[in-house]
């Protein structure tokens, strides 16, 4: 049965890593900045995720959840917003490298 962690883990964990060693390449200006970011999102998703969850705006089949709530909502729906804070970072460290070429 496919469970929203392995959709999530699926996209997640291959994009983060590439993402990650990016930024580790770019050097702490880039990384730094990147993980302070992933900080603020995570947190602002624990807040936004626990309103729209548990105001019924969305729902999750609770046979294809882990189980694990960070309050009401799913640990998987975070994976989303640890993807966004660490791949724009690194994209835009890419983008920023073929510019300068």
């Amino acid at each position: 049965m496919t469970t929203y962690l392995w959709l999530a883990a699926g996209v997640a964990v291959p994009v983060s890593a590439v993402a990650l060693v990016v930024l580790a390449r770019a050097g702490r200006r880039a990384l730094l900045p990147a993980l302070a970011g992933l900080v603020v999102l995570v947190a602002l998703t624990a807040v936004f995720d626990n309103v729209i969850v548990g105001s019924g705006v969305v729902a999750y089949d609770s046979t294809r959840i882990l189980g694990i709530r960070l309050g009401v909502a799913p640990v998987e729906d975070f994976s989303y917003a640890i993807v966004a804070a660490l791949a724009l970072p690194a994209l835009w460290v890419l983008l920023e490298r073929r510019r300068a070429r």
